[in-house]
């Protein structure tokens, strides 16, 4: 039996992914780590394959062509044998405390047939490189340690949403939402950490700092000039998100659930106009304007919520003033929780 299949999307990894590959070996025979080389031209492969031949019995090697992170989440589920599906990204790792705590909690659910369709533990932003770092919990949205379900939740603050590195969904849950993400294309954890959440019913949190979240490398998805640069990924997971989920039908089953989702989209969109903002160009201005559009054309009634009641409204304020209040409090934002 296999608790958890740990899903390792790997291109170019050579120089840190064996600190990823390290902090997931202590679960034992109890999870599987499948290493995706997905088309590496450096050392990858043979590191991933020297992980298989050490360790066969908990690591899978799989060399593929390049498609992507989400190429790589995808063959990863495709394989997963684990009762839950977890990604880690090469250059991040979990904490060895609270994973095994984690894993011990799964062990007592499983003796008691009453396994949780998704845990969520908090996740730690890592500058390593300055020393510095930051939690990000769900305390106040979640009992720790007690199953319970999208209606019995608290209130998510302004810097709480569930992103990938936070979520251990189950495996079967997974595959029933029908979550695939396309290839080539960054910022695709936004979806898988957003269609599967009307299939969950029960959730169990966890207090525990499990997710190490490495921050630093200029090359990095998430650093701010390359998401400028990216800015037409973005817009289209944003469409992709958007479109994914009918948020009428979840609203009649769990507004609580409803409400968060359609927060989430509107996170997506702040970020998007925020950096399109920062391009300064009158084709940026232009996306800005359609990526809107896009979303009235589709849902009008999303387009209304999202424009005068969400958060992503202030990210579309008109004229000058408006677009340096955005920018501004965006800086603002960055500084205090110290994400890139």
């Amino acid at each position: 039996m296999k608790y958890i299949t740990f899903a390792v999307p790997c291109y170019n990894s050579e120089s840190y992914m064996r600190r990823c590959v390290d902090s997931l070996l202590p679960g034992g025979r109890d999870v599987e780590i499948i290493l995706i080389d997905d088309g590496s031209n450096d050392g990858t492969a043979a590191i991933a394959d020297e992980y298989q031949t050490r360790y066969p019995d908990l690591v899978r090697a799989v060399h593929k062509e390049n498609g992507g992170h989400g190429s790589g989440v995808n063959k990863g589920l495709e394989m997963a044998e684990g009762l839950y599906y977890k990604v880690v990204d090469s250059d991040d790792w979990l904490d060895a405390e609270a994973y095994l705590k984690l894993l011990e909690k799964i062990r007592g659910y499983h003796m008691e047939a009453g396994l949780p369709d998704l845990f969520v533990c908090n996740y730690v932003y890592d500058h390593l490189d300055e020393g510095k770092s930051r939690t990000m919990d769900y305390r106040n949205v979640f009992p720790d340690g007690d199953i319970c379900t999208w209606d019995t939740i608290g209130r998510f603050h302004p810097s709480q949403y569930l992103i990938m590195h936070a979520l251990m969904f189950r495996t079967d849950v997974l595959r029933r939402s029908g979550v695939k993400l396309p290839e080539h294309t960054f910022y695709v954890d936004n979806l898988f950490s957003y269609q599967p959440l009307p299939y969950v019913e029960t959730i169990c949190y966890m207090d525990l700092d499990l997710y190490h979240y490495y921050l630093g490398r200029d090359d990095q998805s998430v650093n701010e000039k390359v998401m400028m640069k990216r800015i037409d990924q973005q817009i289209r997971v944003t469409d992709l998100v958007a479109r994914s989920v009918d948020l009428y039908e979840v609203k009649e089953k769990h507004p609580k659930l409803a409400a968060y989702m359609m927060r989430n989209i509107s996170i997506m969109l702040s970020i998007s106009s925020i950096h399109l903002l920062l391009i300064k160009t009158a084709e940026a201005e232009r996306k800005r304007r359609e990526m809107w559009e896009g979303i009235r054309s589709y849902d009008a009634a999303l387009y209304h919520r999202l424009r005068f009641s969400t958060l992503s409204g202030l990210t579309y304020l008109p004229g000058r003033l408006g677009g340096k209040l955005t920018v501004g409090g965006y800086r603002f934002a960055r500084k205090v929780y110290q994400f890139q």
